[in-house]
């Protein structure tokens, strides 16, 4: 991973804007009269409420190199009232370490496939932080979505959801799921700010669906959802699934994606969509396994 600084440092300038237009002044004890140019808090203001110096906050908003404490960081993040994942989002633009470190991979071993057909019924799916998706079972192509039938290079989640329109089965809340990915996203994107291939994702998206355009600008940071989800399926009706994400984390920011049942009803859907047996003796559909075969290697991370 080689992170542009400059372009994060210019990220970060976005991102504290955003949030300081979000609070009303007399929220925070300022009189809301008077001319504001623009909504929410002026730059001073938040300066003043976090105890840190204007010109200071003025350059890390305009992106200037310049030192920054975790400390300050915190002060900031508590008069913008940022949850968990903003602040989070916040440290990483500001290129301080918020959790353990993540470890580079290169490629998806064997064994990650195995668990995925193992979890038969239950639809899985493996994704990167960038949300190409690396590997999924047979059930995930019987109940979700058959993956199979989308181009290799074509095999990422936001563009499937977004501008593809393939879906198999549909998400009865789907806007609130793409609120939720986008959110996501965001917050990944902050570890890859120049890079190439997140940069031309993004800009691919943002040409080919207004509803993304709409979501981008609004910058909402999350963590992929857990709530339950609603499925309308073409032959069994609504499933009602959970989504249980597990970290890879030998593998960096892979994460694998298990639909499991929220009731006996829906288990039972799940049996007779995808049958007990669903993966045994099929080959492997990972992106890794099929352009492994035409002499391609995929990276992972």
């Amino acid at each position: 991973m080689s992170t542009d600084r400059s372009e994060q440092r210019r990220e970060l300038g976005v991102f504290l804007r955003s949030r300081r237009e979000r609070i009303r002044p007399d929220e925070v004890g300022f009189a809301p009269g008077g001319r504001r140019r623009t909504p929410g808090l002026r730059r001073e203001e938040v300066a003043l409420l976090a105890g840190v110096g204007v010109t200071w906050y003025t350059w890390l908003e305009q992106g200037r190199d310049i030192n920054v404490s975790a400390q300050v960081l915190e002060a900031v993040a508590d008069t913008l009232r940022l949850d968990r994942q903003e602040r989070n989002h916040l440290f990483t633009l500001a290129g301080l370490q918020v959790g353990p470190t993540r470890g580079d991979c290169g490629a998806l071993p064997a064994s990650v496939q195995k668990t995925l057909d193992a979890v038969t019924p239950y639809p899985a799916l493996v994704l990167n932080a960038r949300y190409d998706i690396l590997a999924f079972n047979e059930a995930y192509c019987r109940v979700v979505l058959d993956l199979r039938k989308i181009p290799v290079e074509e095999r990422n989640m936001l563009w499937v959801v977004f501008v593809a329109s393939e879906w198999r089965c549909t998400f009865v809340e789907s806007e609130s799921m793409k609120v939720h990915m986008v959110a996501g996203f965001r917050a990944a994107m902050a570890d890859h700010v120049g890079e190439p291939a997140w940069q031309d994702l993004v800009e691919r998206l943002l040409a080919g669906s207004p509803l993304f355009a709409e979501l981008w600008e609004r910058y909402e940071v999350g963590a992929p959802s857990t709530r339950i989800k609603l499925l309308e399926s073409a032959t069994a009706g609504v499933l009602r699934i959970e989504p249980v994400n597990l970290w890879l984390s030998q593998l960096g920011e892979l994460r694998a994606t298990v639909y499991t049942p929220a009731d006996e009803e829906t288990e039972a859907k799940l049996r007779v969509l995808a049958g007990p047996a669903a993966g045994a003796g099929q080959p492997d559909r990972s992106p890794a396994a099929e352009l492994s075969g035409r002499g391609v290697g995929v990276p992972v991370s």
